[in-house]
């Protein structure tokens, strides 16, 4: 995908990109490319596939929605999906979390680069970073990361009371979501819909999940925990 053919791609399902995101975009690509070489931030470094693949793909579950307030992207890595929502919804207010320090620094120089304003990076794990920042995000966003049933529990306790977590999974997500009903059940969340988008030989499931209620205070729990129980229900 060509940056004219995305360009196209985001106007045809009504998002308009101005010459200054554009911009943007570009600066985007030659800093992610050249940052590649000193650490592994993305194994697709081919300009064609980061805009199918990363940038097109990251706004995927925007295109119909009224997407504005505070937004909290988990698992960033190299900014996907939040960077890219960003860019593209300017007036958002954004935190990029991610575990890594040197991915944090990468992001770092990457958001003075593109003159972000709103935006801040951490440094922390999901579960700890949520449990300190309860119902502080109209959008939690997960691209991967993890099993959503363990994702679910990692993200739900920053939503806000009435806003949503977005989860942005492969081919298998139906079945994923399948598996995590128990794990929403008992956060606060409720599946709201299910959206599937393919794109030449790439599949996927979006998940909405509306905040209902509060989560608990007892989640989430440390990570461990979280993975010991996934492990023990998938093995019963």
């Amino acid at each position: 995908m060509t940056e004219t053919e995305f360009q196209k791609a985001c106007s045809l399902r009504g998002l308009e990109l101005n010459g200054e995101q554009l911009a943007k975009f570009r600066k985007y690509t030659s800093f992610l490319v050249a940052e590649n070489e000193k650490m592994n931030l993305t194994a697709i470094t081919d300009e064609a596939e980061i805009y199918l693949k990363h940038y097109y793909d990251s706004l995927i579950f925007t295109y119909d929605i009224d997407f504005q307030g505070s937004v909290l992207d988990v698992g960033t890595g190299a900014g996907f999906p939040g960077v890219v929502l960003k860019i593209a919804y300017p007036q958002i207010r954004l935190t990029l979390l991610d575990s890594l320090g040197k991915r944090c620094r990468f992001l770092e120089e990457l958001c003075a680069l593109l003159e972000f304003e709103n935006t801040e990076v951490v440094n922390a794990r999901g579960e700890e970073y949520a449990a300190k920042h309860r119902e502080e995000y109209d959008w939690v966003t997960a691209r991967a990361v993890a099993p959503l049933p363990i994702l679910l529990e990692i993200c739900a306790a920053a939503v806000k009371t009435g806003g949503c977590f977005v989860a942005l999974r492969g081919a298998k997500g139906r079945e994923e979501i399948v598996e995590a009903e128990y794990a929403a059940a008992r956060l606060g969340l409720e599946l709201e819909s299910v959206r599937e988008e393919s794109y030449e030989d790439n599949t996927r499931i979006i998940a909405f999940y509306r905040k209902k209620k509060k989560t608990e205070k007892r989640y989430p729990r440390r990570f461990g925990e979280i993975k010991k129980e996934y492990e023990k229900r998938r093995n019963d």
